[in-house]
């Protein structure tokens, strides 16, 4: 599990984890706002050095695990930097590039970025398989749906990003590669926090005008508010059940549009 979400906080307790693991950012050096070496990957696309590091020699407080198999990692967070901070990119850049070997044989790597378009505008979507947007019972939030399948889509048919703010031939050559090479093989769109069938509808069909499919539902568990405002782990939700669904049906939708774009 990545967590490359730079402003909200709690994953690592509602994973059941007692503190958080010390931030990647910090492993590699900080973020070049404060001097470090991790840039912004809209201002420098290269890729970043050494991203690609071993559980075996990478210090223990930059992980969390249980005995379950879960391994944790925070790409880093930006509340207690101060004003005037800079941008979250250097956070991007990290999760875009970051591969962890020796997790075992099929090791599947969940990342949670933030909400909103700024982490997928920044590329960091190019280096991931499956794309899964959860849309909450809002306009904005159908809109924002509807945005990255838009995305994706000129991603697949071979756009290329914005890159006349880069001096460099070099850089821009980069920038581009990134694209060409993306691996994106599909996009769910899950509902979340849905109160009752009315607005199951409702969202279902205004995510169907605008040719999007929900994949699976997650309805509405006051009890997991209730667990995020104490800090305790996510045990024994309703919503259990509803996520369990999910999977199964991401297993299935996932082989079926693999062996769609095979051929």
């Amino acid at each position: 599990m990545l967590d490359a979400d730079s402003t909200n906080i709690g994953i690592h307790q509602a994973l059941g984890f007692k503190n958080p693991p010390i931030s990647l950012m910090d492993y590699f050096g900080g973020s070049v706002f404060y001097g470090g070496k991790v840039s912004c990957p809209v201002d420098d696309p290269s890729p970043l050095p050494g991203a690609v590091i071993n559980l075996d020699s990478i210090p223990e407080q930059y992980y969390s695990s249980d005995k379950e198999g879960l391994f944790l990692f925070q790409m880093g967070k930006i509340g207690d930097k101060g004003p005037g901070a800079g941008c979250d990119g250097p956070i991007s850049k990290i999760t875009r590039d970051l591969r962890v070997k020796g997790l075992g044989e099929w090791p599947l790597t969940l990342i949670d970025v933030k909400a909103g378009l700024e982490d997928s505008a920044r590329g960091v979507i190019t280096s991931m398989d499956w794309i899964i947007t959860v849309v909450d019972p809002t306009l904005i939030s159908i809109q924002i749906a509807d945005n990255i399948k838009n995305l994706i889509s000129r991603i697949k048919a071979g756009e290329m990003p914005a890159t006349e703010h880069l001096e460099s031939s070099e850089l821009v050559e980069k920038a581009k590669r990134r694209y060409k090479e993306a691996k994106i093989k599909g996009f769910f769109v899950l509902l979340n926090k849905i109160k009752d069938k009315n607005i199951e509808n409702y969202v279902s069909e205004k995510l169907k005008e605008k040719g999007l499919v929900t994949t699976g539902i997650i309805y509405d568990d006051s009890s997991i508010s209730l667990f995020w405002l104490k800090g305790r782990t996510l045990e024994g939700t309703r919503a259990n059940k509803d996520m369990l669904d999910i999977i199964k049906r991401l297993e299935q939708n996932a082989k079926e549009q693999e062996g769609i774009y095979k051929v």
